[in-house]
């Protein structure tokens, strides 16, 4: 470690903030990490990840990569590599089982490389030398100096630490958000309900096969109907076929302390009774009891800014996002590397507090725009693949040529242009 380099603290010990912790050690920063469990954990199952995310990985560390390699799982056959998602009718009733209408077609040069988060992140645990995270450390606020001192959390347990800057990485209920924007009760500091929920289930993969078809089974799909769609993809090697079942609904979500509620599989037949037959089947071959996931996002208020002074929002922290894009990971990774770079750079630490603070405005002036306009896409997206798109409604062309045409937005973007624009911003801040 260089003598001269920042202390960084990160709150929040998820993907973003193991990647992001990874890369700064890789580059010589000092880091501690502060998570709130009792050990390292991610809730959910599948994830993927377009291909800007795996060149953010690339850039963050070839380790983090080669921990992604480990676990990500492609479609299964050859000839489907490059297919992110199939797009199927899954609203017609007269189409069997496996012979849904195929609508369109979205590729990309590496398809859809999904992963077990759990799996994933116990991969990028590996990469973390012992003595960086430290457990059972729920932030409670944060404290502030002027001038050069030491910023400073405070934690439920009434322990403290200090560091020279801090990057919140805690998720999309972050209490470094609610700091920087005043307190709980002010707009933004909480996700609000976007009124879609999602019921999470895992397959066997050969069960998938015996009563889906293999290509049903083995290859990305997303069934696409009135006020609901159901994706698939297999994960874990292509052992199992991970589904999602997402639902629009009027009521209100009754627990905004709980972002996920316990459910019966009565419950998916109800809001998925008007789809076809494969739908029907991959809800039979769900568990009885499962998990119901409120989806929401930090669309309705913005932040303003992610930095203020030596304290930044990155990731979900910031711009907690939908899933719909299947994008929110990876843009949290874009972000890692992109802050890497920066805290990295000799002129941050040669200048101090102004540096750690200028890298903190040049990540959020070059951040903001790209990541906030994700959690809006992410919104219109969803709504496309139900059929509630303003403009567009149920027609086919439309829904593919929109869809098309945000994906495209998310992966073609390069994230050595990024880092290059950060740099600039960072160069330009410094000397003015």
């Amino acid at each position: 470690m260089a003598d001269n380099s920042p202390n960084i603290a990160i709150v929040g010990g998820g993907i973003s903030g193991l990647v992001l912790a990874i890369a700064l050690i890789r580059r010589g920063t000092k880091v501690q990490l502060y998570e709130q469990a009792h050990a390292f954990g991610e809730i959910g199952a599948g994830v993927a990840f377009g291909p800007n995310s795996v060149r953010a990985m690339q850039a963050c560390s070839p380790d983090i990569h080669a921990a992604f390699l480990k676990v990500a799982t492609r479609n299964q056959w050859p000839d489907k590599r490059d297919v992110w998602f199939d797009f199927m009718d899954g609203y017609d009733k007269t189409a069997p089982v496996g012979k849904e209408k195929l609508l369109f077609t979205l590729t990309t040069e590496d398809g859809a490389n999904a992963v077990h988060r759990a799996h994933f992140l116990d991969e990028l645990v590996k990469l973390v030398p012992e003595g960086v995270a430290h457990f059972k450390k729920r932030l409670d606020t944060i404290e502030q100096p002027a001038g050069d001192g030491k910023v400073r959390l405070r934690f439920h347990d009434g322990t403290t630490a200090e560091a020279d800057a801090v990057v919140g990485c805690d998720g999309i209920k972050a209490r470094t958000r609610a700091w920087m924007l005043g307190g709980d009760d002010k707009p933004g500091a909480a996700p609000v309900y976007t009124y879609k929920y999602a019921y999470r289930g895992l397959i066997p993969m050969q069960r998938a096969v015996d009563e889906l078809g293999e290509d049903n089974a083995k290859n990305a799909k997303m069934h696409l109907g009135k006020d609901g769609h159901i994706l698939t993809f297999p994960v874990n090697k292509g052992e199992t076929m991970n589904v999602v079942a997402f639902h629009t609904t009027q009521e209100d979500w009754p627990d905004t302390r709980h972002l996920t509620r316990s459910s019966e599989k009565k419950h998916v037949y109800d809001d998925f009774e008007d789809f076809g037959p494969t739908v029907q089947k991959i809800i039979d071959l769900l568990e009885p009891n499962l998990d119901c996931w409120a989806i929401f996002d930090t669309g309705a208020h913005p932040m303003p800014a992610y930095n203020k002074g030596r304290v930044c929002c990155l990731g979900d922290a910031g711009h907690a996002t939908s899933p719909h894009h299947g994008a929110g990971a990876g843009i949290c990774i874009e972000d890692a590397a992109v802050m890497a770079e920066l805290l990295a750079e000799p002129s941050v630490a040669k200048a101090g507090t102004s540096g750690l603070e200028a890298a903190f405005q040049a990540f959020s002036d070059c951040r903001k725009e790209r990541t906030q306009w994700l959690v809006q896409s992410s919104r219109r997206t969803g709504d496309l693949y139900e059929w509630r798109a303003e403009g567009v409604g149920n027609d086919v062309e439309k829904i593919h040529a929109e869809c098309e045409e945000r994906d495209e937005k998310i992966w073609g973007s390069q994230i050595e242009e990024m880092v290059a624009e950060a740099k600039q911003s960072l160069a330009a801040i410094l000397k003015a």
